[in-house]
């Protein structure tokens, strides 16, 4: 399989992992608005089965953007369908973390999480997705 198959290949594989943790996070939205705080530990224990994957395919990402990003310009053209794919994992992962704080959000109103367990707002890095899009617009 040549590079750009396999990157196609692995960007869809993200996508995938992307659209069930957004799956999952409305699910949980959804216990949260109708109270069903008994059925949150089954979507957090699907959460933490998804977490290894969601590595994996970032990591296999990660090593295809460092060759992608030593192509021409000439060369990435020749691909319009992987910045189309990079750019909807990239909203799919914004939707996901934005949907997750809002859940996160919601549970500390309710009181189920112990305001000590939230990480910081400097350890979330909150402008951490504009900055990863202003460095793609470079």
């Amino acid at each position: 399989m040549n590079f750009f198959a396999q990157m196609l290949s692995d960007l869809g594989t993200l996508q995938t992992i992307c659209r069930e943790l957004l799956s999952l996070a409305e699910r949980e939205s959804q216990l949260l608005r109708a109270g069903q705080t008994e059925s949150m530990g089954e979507a957090s224990q699907t959460r933490k089965g998804l977490l290894p994957r969601l590595n994996d395919a970032l990591a296999k990402v990660r090593q295809h953007r460092v060759l992608w990003q030593n192509l021409t310009v000439a060369e990435r053209s020749t691909q319009p369908e992987i910045a189309h794919l990079v750019r909807q994992a990239q909203e799919l992962i914004m939707r996901v973390i934005l949907l997750d704080r809002d859940n996160e959000q919601g549970l500390l109103r309710r009181g189920w999480i112990p305001a000590r367990e939230i990480p910081s707002a400097q350890r979330q890095r909150p402008h951490f997705v504009a900055d990863m899009y202003r460095r793609q617009q470079v």
